[in-house]
């Protein structure tokens, strides 16, 4: 490694670790009692999310001691590779049934979820095509169509399983890259027109996305089926306060809040920590996000740049997504919070993603 490379950004680096430290805390004090009901055993969730955070650091290491530049030569492979696992994952028998979608391989308890490398391996391919000199995204047919078509084909196999959240993550981080590499707004508001369109299609097409809005909308409507989650949820925020009723003192996570480890485990972080403790947890992923976007502008490479947008776009679209969920903002997706919430493959490859990042900003001005 040359050793005159600057070191990698500290704030980022403090703002990724502050991040997964309050998540460890809270995945045992918001999954203790499910743990515990479950598996007889209230470390369960906390162990597990130890031996991933681990994994995840190792490859965080690696990949911020790694020139950036490597990746481009293996884009191509990686997204052929996610594709693949995407196929795979629909065939009965292979892919695994969690939650009412078929997203995942492994065994047992313990498993892979392939949606969630594609994130990754989309926004790698996107940079290291559309940073190419040769292509002209302005164009409609020839310069957009492409790399929408492509995103679009992703994103239909995701739903297959179906997992919509995941899917809207991986597209939102696209479309930033997209339009940073120059695309033109008036292209991109008609699609923008087409897709919201499209979109409203596939709630219509699921009953159980319909229901879905609809308790959005009116949660009391159905305060014990498709309004239950987010009553919940702001149960839990509402007597949070402005400094919560204590670590651990949560009352929602006595099998109210469903999931309260992954999903909604921002409910149980306002009840318990209160105003004060998201505000915290918001502030250290704007922070974040800050410092990716900063990165993104001084990185005097038009791949590096590119690759940081997508990487900050899909934390920061997680991030939206989840807390606009669990404060009743935007209907129920099953979004998992970025290194807080409880979680294998999501954890591991968000922590690998920002290792990328952290060498992008060994590179920036």
């Amino acid at each position: 490694m040359n050793k005159t490379r600057p070191a990698p950004d500290l704030w980022l680096f403090l703002c990724i670790m502050g991040l997964l430290a309050i998540g460890i805390i809270m995945v045992y004090s918001a999954g203790s009692v499910l743990a515990l009901h479950e598996h007889g055993d209230s470390f369960y969730f906390v162990k597990r999310q130890l031996l991933f955070a681990g994994l995840g650091l190792v490859a965080m290491f690696f990949t911020a001691n790694i020139d950036f530049r490597v990746w481009k030569k293996y884009a191509k492979i990686a997204l052929i590779v996610c594709f693949v696992l995407l196929v795979i994952v629909l065939i009965p028998g292979i892919g695994v049934v969690r939650g009412g979608a078929r997203s995942w391989l492994g065994i047992s308890s313990f498993g892979i979820q392939p949606s969630e490398f594609m994130k990754l391996g989309m926004i790698l391919f996107l940079s290291k095509w559309l940073s190419s000199d040769e292509w002209d995204i302005t164009k409609f047919g020839k310069g957009l169509m492409p790399p929408l078509g492509l995103v679009g084909l992703a994103f239909g196999l995701i739903m297959l399983q179906p997992d919509l959240g995941t899917g809207t993550v991986m597209m939102g981080a696209a479309m930033m890259i997209i339009f940073t590499a120059g695309a033109r707004l008036g292209h991109l508001g008609m699609l923008g027109l087409a897709g919201a369109a499209g979109f409203v299609g596939l709630i219509l097409a699921a009953p159980y996305r319909l229901k879905r809005i609809t308790g959005f909308l009116d949660p009391w409507s159905d305060p014990l089926g498709t309004g239950y989650q987010i009553i919940q949820s702001l149960y839990a925020i509402g007597p949070g306060g402005l400094g919560g009723l204590g670590l651990g003192m949560s009352r929602q996570k006595y099998s109210y809040v469903p999931e309260p480890q992954t999903d909604f485990i921002f409910s149980i972080l306002a009840e318990e920590l209160g105003f004060i403790g998201g505000l915290i947890v918001l502030l250290l992923f704007l922070v974040l996000v800050w410092r990716g976007m900063r990165i993104a502008m001084t990185i005097p490479d038009r791949f590096g740049s590119l690759f940081a947008v997508g990487i900050v776009g899909m934390v920061a679209v997680q991030v939206i997504i989840n807390i606009g969920v669990v404060i009743g903002l935007m209907p129920v997706t099953g979004i998992t919070l970025p290194l807080i919430s409880y979680g294998g493959s999501s954890l591991t490859l968000m922590l690998t993603a920002l290792g990328i990042l952290l060498n992008l900003s060994r590179y920036a001005r």
